[in-house]
């Protein structure tokens, strides 16, 4: 082949290469890995989020005294002891104790707990009165940030239950390439592919947060 073929050929290539890049979809990487099949949308800041907001700026309070004889008071000295003891394990088996022990704690809804619709607690509230499906999430996130988990990994996520029709909310955290779920309604940590009935519609943690919303088929 002549130099002058040589460069003629060469153009074809990047031509045809361009126009098939052109006619490939562009898919962003949220929107090929979004939660549950969902695409997601990062924003930096908190604001529209005071009472995340409020559980990161007292997150740290003193529990106070354990009382003998009440467990639920005593459980965030346990908390704190089990962090410890669970500094041992490896990342997988952090992940199931973790899901195992905070589902052991009763379910009460806010209403009924605190005297408004919603409220999200602190730990120590947590240990001291149970709680609802965002603070088993809180509590999760928190016990795994003392382990050592970092915040960029991990999400709250705030969703609809399509099979019972109500809010719900569960803590996901990325490991090994998945999407991992820790829910109160679930008794192991499972892959987010394997849940069909959840409908996600934020998401927070530390660093910002993420609006989720169905991916548009390309035609």
């Amino acid at each position: 082949m002549t130099s002058a073929g040589l460069r003629k050929f060469v153009v074809l290539r990047v031509v045809i290469l361009a126009a098939l890049l052109l006619l490939t979809p562009s898919t962003s990487p949220a929107q090929a890995a979004g939660l549950f099949g969902y695409q997601e949308t990062p924003y930096s800041g908190l604001k529209p989020f005071p009472k995340w907001r409020k559980v990161l700026n007292t997150y740290k309070d003193d529990p106070g005294d354990c009382v003998t004889g009440k467990y639920n008071r005593c459980a965030y000295q346990k908390w704190v002891a089990l962090i410890d003891e669970w500094q041992q394990l490896s990342k997988e088996e952090q992940l199931a104790q973790v899901n195992r022990h905070m589902n052991l704690f009763r379910y009460i809804l806010d209403p009924v707990n605190w005297g408004v619709k919603d409220y999200w607690e602190i730990p120590k509230e947590f240990f001291a009165r149970f709680g609802d499906c965002e603070d088993y999430a809180i509590v999760k996130y928190f016990t795994l940030r003392a382990l050592g988990w970092p915040a960029e990994d991990m999400k709250i996520v705030v969703l609809q239950d399509v099979n019972l029709g109500v809010a719900h909310a569960i803590l996901v955290v990325n490991f090994k390439g998945k999407k991992l779920v820790l829910d109160n309604q679930i008794g192991q940590v499972v892959d987010s592919s394997r849940i069909r009935h959840y409908k996600p519609i934020y998401s927070v943690n530390e660093n910002g947060w993420w609006r989720h919303k169905p991916k548009i088929a390309n035609n």
